[in-house]
């Protein structure tokens, strides 16, 4: 005789898990328009009083104070929601959620070089995991409601909710995919981003303007570029890397965000500019546009290595976008494509070979671009994945469980 089937069990589960995702997708998105509207704010603010990067040290140092004494145990940011994935224990404290709000923000006010995308990641992870307890959630639920989380977190902050699915799943577990939170972390990518599109809250909009016919000249060229690319991605992390290690030789944790934002002081005052601080989105549109300076990528690099290795809060991916922009919009002086893809080409590809998402990239291309740009992006995010290697800006030294653990835990 076969085994009775307990319906009800089953539209308890659905019904759980829809109430799950409309949480966490709204709480994402709803988060993200808070953080983008106070980021808004606090550019337009330095903007209009420019001489208050002067005050970076003193906001490296609030910032520093506030996570020694407040937020020690949420310091790691996004690899202890990795480690947290990986290696489910204690809840993710809420408190990473204002913290890493207000570390940014005061990042931003006061000139640091950074991006968004690790707020947003945070944030969504922490409020996530929150239903973990109430909800009575085993470790194979609360895995994939966290990969919900870092989904809806990313789709938000740039609006593209199909490429945040697929980031979710794929930061995690180096190209092996846990079919178990796919529908998930799609369903809470477009909530969120809708959620956040309902408060108003708008994102920069990028155009290729012009795409050549495929050729065999045309995809070497984009092998050529993606070296390119894949290179600064290994620059970009060990940079970051390095000056993490230079600035933890300084015992009292507060003050390393102190001396950092002390050399960025310097390094804008010789620089005799103020293009590479902040998120950069200006300088972004333009090289689209316009070419680039070569010194450009390499300028905002430094910059940026310098703020996130200080410990300023943040994140790398819109630097990463700013670097292989005008990267790829220098290099169209001497490669023989279009100012506009070569600049696209690079915006993606650079934060694949960092990130080691290279499909999330492509698709982010498609969804930001148009699918017009698919092979060119395509070639581009592919090399540099494999130029770059095993260098990745999350950096998995610091998730203690092995990549098979997903793995072995779901079969």
């Amino acid at each position: 005789m076969s085994e009775k089937i307990n319906y009800n069990a089953y539209i308890f589960i659905f019904l759980k898990w829809i109430l799950l995702l409309l949480i966490v997708g709204i709480a994402a998105g709803t988060l993200s328009a808070i953080f983008l509207t106070a980021l808004n704010w606090a550019t337009t603010f330095r903007e209009a009083h420019i001489r208050i990067i002067y005050l970076l040290p003193v906001a490296g140092l609030l910032t520093g104070l506030l996570y020694h004494y407040l937020g020690n145990d949420v310091e790691r940011g996004n690899n202890l929601v990795l480690d947290t994935i990986h290696n489910p224990g204690n809840v993710i404290p809420f408190k990473m959620a204002p913290l890493v709000l207000l570390g940014t923000i005061i990042t931003h006010l006061f000139g640091g070089s950074a991006g968004r995308e690790g707020t947003a990641l945070q944030m969504s992870a922490a409020a996530a995991d929150q239903l973990h307890r109430p909800f009575k959630l085993t470790k194979q639920e609360r895995t994939i409601l966290l990969i919900a989380g870092l989904s809806a977190g990313f789709a938000s902050v740039f609006g593209t909710p199909v490429a945040g699915a697929i980031f979710g799943l794929e930061v995690l577990l180096m190209g092996r995919i846990l079919y178990k939170a796919i529908v998930p972390a799609i369903a809470a990518a477009f909530i969120a981003a809708g959620v956040t599109e309902l408060w108003g809250v708008g994102h920069t909009h990028y155009a290729i303007t012009e795409i050549p016919v495929i050729s065999f000249q045309g995809i070497g060229i984009s092998v050529l570029a993606g070296i390119a690319f894949g290179l600064a991605a290994v620059a970009f992390v060990q940079f970051t890397h390095l000056f993490g290690k230079v600035f933890k030789a300084i015992k009292y944790a507060p003050l390393r965000p102190f001396a950092g934002g002390m050399l960025v002081v310097v390094l804008v005052m010789l620089l005799g500019t103020y293009k590479y601080i902040g998120l950069g989105i200006p300088v972004i549109v333009d090289s689209f546009l316009h070419y680039s300076a070569p010194e450009d990528f390499a300028l905002k690099m430094l910059l940026t290595a310098v703020t996130i290795g200080a410990g300023f809060k943040g994140g790398e991916v819109t630097p990463l976008f700013f670097i292989g922009a005008t990267l790829g919009s220098a290099l169209s002086i001497w490669l023989p494509l279009p100012i506009s893809l070569l600049a696209g080409m690079g915006f993606v590809a650079v934060f694949a070979g960092a990130s080691k998402t290279p499909v999330a990239c492509c698709v982010m291309a498609l969804e930001l671009f148009g699918i017009s740009c698919g092979i060119y992006v395509i070639v581009a995010c592919t090399v540099s994945y494999l130029i770059s290697g095993s260098h990745n800006i999350y950096n998995p030294a610091e998730n203690k469980t092995p990549k098979h653990f997903l793995i072995k835990q779901f079969l």
